[in-house]
């Protein structure tokens, strides 16, 4: 009975890819950001061999690493959440999904309001909790929907839950998603719901993304296809338009996917576990929050023995990121095109520098490797390799 438990830590970048300055993104760093908080203290992550990555020299690495460690680079043409998950799972997007810098266009507006019956605020690239408070009091009075987007290809509707219910909220979604296709299929459309009062407008954990259906074979689809149970923990059902999943189950934050996934660390099933932790993206990241980060990250290093001591001797534990979003980046709050790291760590494994990587895709092949599977994805088509060393014993 073997488990593979997948845990991207959403955001938790490692440095600056070399095209980083395409995406305006030079310098940028997100876990040496962090490390300079006084709240960093991650000593089990450390164990496994994060800081032996390849480019981390600020921080001293393990003497003998638990687990196998990686560099991974983004093949994909972006630094979304969902472009990233996608290579995660053998996918890579050569086009970037397109975004709306100065707002979407008329014709998409205009169909939008038709359809709800209501109007619309903003319609630009903004913060999301400064929209709510330079929008929000006028949202209350007209019950018009707060449009807004950033520099990812998302379609973010906010809306207080006294003025649109959530069931009515995702439901506009839904209309915002039917409608956002073609040139202008953005890759999620946001419900993000709010209470509160002017001043005090706090989001809520009724987000939920309506997000593109893969346009291409994953290993979600292969894994199921074989059947296999593939569990999504967090937002993995909606990144993947819960497509290749035989189970999944939402999460209010990184603790309580954590307690979610413990539980099902206990339960018998042969396949996947793909969990998703966005607080440090969502709370953190975006808000420039430094000792937040440091916080959540701590926290999570803090439960760390626990999962590992819940791993039975078939499983193998993975831990990873989709991009960057670089808390100590003044110039911006949105993500950033970096470098991530790969852990992984079993009782039957052995540990070692598997080096800088291709692409994010290797994870999906080691995931197919280790189940005895194969499959179309893309990762095949670019020559990316399994991680042979971690399923044959072999140099990788």
């Amino acid at each position: 009975m073997s488990r593979i438990f997948l845990i991207v830590l959403d955001s938790l970048g490692i440095g600056a890819m070399e095209d980083a300055s395409a995406y305006g993104d030079s310098g940028t760093n997100t876990l040496k950001s962090v490390f300079g908080s006084p709240y960093f203290h991650v000593p089990h992550l450390k164990e496994l061999g994060l800081f032996n990555i390849d480019g981390i020299d600020y921080a001293k690495g393990a003497d003998k690493p638990k687990a196998y460690f990686a560099r991974l680079t983004e093949a994909s043409a972006g630094k979304d959440t969902t472009v990233g998950h996608w290579e995660i799972a053998g996918l890579i997007s050569k086009k970037p999904l397109p975004t709306f810098p100065d707002g979407f266009p008329a014709q998409i507006l205009s169909a939008f309001c038709e359809q709800t019956g209501r109007g619309y605020l903003c319609n630009q690239a903004y913060s999301g909790t400064e929209v709510l408070k330079d929008y929000g009091e006028e949202h209350l009075n007209s019950g018009k929907l707060i449009v807004y987007t950033s520099a990812d290809s998302v379609f973010q509707i906010a809306a207080h839950e006294e003025v649109v219910p959530l069931d009515l909220l995702y439901r506009y979604c839904e209309m915002a998603r039917d409608i956002l296709s073609g040139e202008y299929g953005v890759g999620r459309v946001i419900a993000r719901p709010f209470v509160g009062e002017a001043g005090a407008y706090q989001r809520t954990a009724g987000r939920h993304d309506f997000s593109l259906s893969p346009p291409g074979l994953t290993m979600l689809d292969i894994l199921k296809e074989a059947g296999l149970s593939v569990i999504g923990v967090g937002k993995i059902k909606d990144i993947f338009a819960g497509r290749g999943l035989t189970e999944f189950a939402y999460t209010s934050g990184n603790p309580d996917g954590i307690l979610k996934t413990l539980a099902y660390m206990e339960k018998d099933f042969t396949g996947l576990c793909f969990i998703n932790l966005v607080d440090f993206d969502m709370l953190y990241g975006h808000r420039n929050d430094i000792d937040g980060y440091a916080k959540a990250l701590s926290y999570f290093d803090e439960q760390l023995p626990q999962i590992l001591k819940s791993l039975r001797p078939d499983d193998v534990l993975m831990i990873t990121a989709d991009h960057g979003c670089d808390p100590g980046f003044r110039e911006s709050t949105d993500h950033s095109r970096e470098y991530v790291p790969l852990l992984i760590y079993g009782d039957k494994l052995g540990a070692g520098d598997l080096g800088t990587r291709k692409s994010f895709a290797d994870i999906a092949q080691t995931v197919l490797s280790y189940f005895g599977l194969s499959g179309a994805i893309d990762g095949d088509k670019t020559e990316i390799r399994a991680i042979e060393s971690v399923v044959h014993k072999t140099d990788p």
